[in-house]
């Protein structure tokens, strides 16, 4: 305990005399003589930012070096450290989803706009008329009422599932996230936001597929058993299926295809959606606070198995 604490001393120590420098070496630089306030207000926030990144620092190294951690996550060639961001069972609602999502696209906007040379070749040449082609759709249609009622219940029933749901409820943060993303991308900030396990652009992914389906499949219920409803409540329904469904698509194509396809970063594709993994450099990147959470709860189990340890050598 007293090596810990003087680790501690030394650590506070160096932080104070880092905070000193950048002070002094601010000041040479701008050559103004701040006032004392002044001085004390940036020295604070500075130590405090010191303070914060070496604690992250110190909770890394102690997951990183901890026996156990070199064993299981670096056994022979030490190979960089993957994290699991989704489970088997959300990855496979995901696989359904997007099976039932481009069934529906395929064979639905043809419908919407049959004039086009395209949509009659899908219609007639590729499913061999509108009879197999509106089956066709109706299969995937039911592909995505299935993904729909599983995600319910696994949001509902599954620890993780709620975790996540609640992570995905949008916050006050999402609106500063948006504005720093604005800020960084018209260059008036040096960096973008930090964010956690989902960010305002996934949030917005997520919210805009299950509004989506809940359009899509309310309308298109009605556009399946049209006897059972008044015409006017099929008429207004098979405008919101069309113009739904165009939406949806421009959503999938402009905006999800890029973050996971077209993007740079990702480009040719981001294979999370296949093993649910990302690495160590992903994580700090894209979800640095989620990562710094992990670090810390991994190292603050190591440092209280090891003082287990310590009392019980000691006792």
């Amino acid at each position: 305990m007293s090596n810990k604490k003087t680790n501690l001393d030394k650590r506070e120590a160096y932080i104070k005399g880092l905070s000193d420098n950048i002070i002094k070496s601010a000041v040479d630089i701008v050559k103004i003589e701040p006032t004392s306030e002044q001085i004390n207000e940036i020295s604070t926030e500075v130590t405090e930012r010191l303070q914060y990144e070496s604690s992250s620092l110190l909770n890394e190294a102690v997951t990183k070096l901890h026996p156990q951690s070199l064993s299981e996550m670096y056994p022979e060639e030490r190979p960089e450290r993957n994290f699991e961001r989704f489970g088997k069972n959300f990855r496979y609602q995901h696989m359904l989803m997007f099976v039932s999502v481009i069934i529906l696209i395929i064979t639905g906007m043809p419908l919407k706009f049959p004039e086009f040379a395209i949509s009659k070749f899908i219609v007639i040449d590729l499913f061999g008329g509108l009879q197999n082609s509106t089956l066709i759709h109706r299969i995937g249609a039911v592909g995505l009422i299935i993904v729909g009622v599983w995600h319910l219940g696994y949001s509902v029933a599954s620890k993780i599932g709620r975790r996540d749901f609640f992570l995905m409820i949008p916050n006050l943060k999402d609106a500063a996230d948006f504005m720093g993303t604005i800020k960084y991308y018209i260059g008036k900030s040096k960096s973008g936001p930090k964010f956690g396990r989902f960010s305002f652009i996934e949030k917005f992914d997520y919210w805009a597929v299950y509004w989506g389906m809940v359009i899509m499949i309310g309308s298109g219920a009605i556009m399946w058993y049209k006897e059972f409803f008044p015409k006017y409540f099929y008429d207004v329904g098979r405008e919101m299926h069309s113009d739904e469904g165009l939406l949806a698509t421009l959503s999938i194509v402009i905006w999800h295809f890029y973050n996971v396809h077209f993007n740079p970063e990702v480009f040719p594709m981001s294979w999370t959606w296949w093993h649910g993994q990302l690495t160590e450099t992903e994580m700090k990147h894209h979800h640095p606070l989620e990562y710094e959470a992990i670090i810390k709860e991994e190292s603050v189990d190591i440092i209280k198995q090891s003082e287990n340890d310590d009392v019980e050598d000691n006792s």
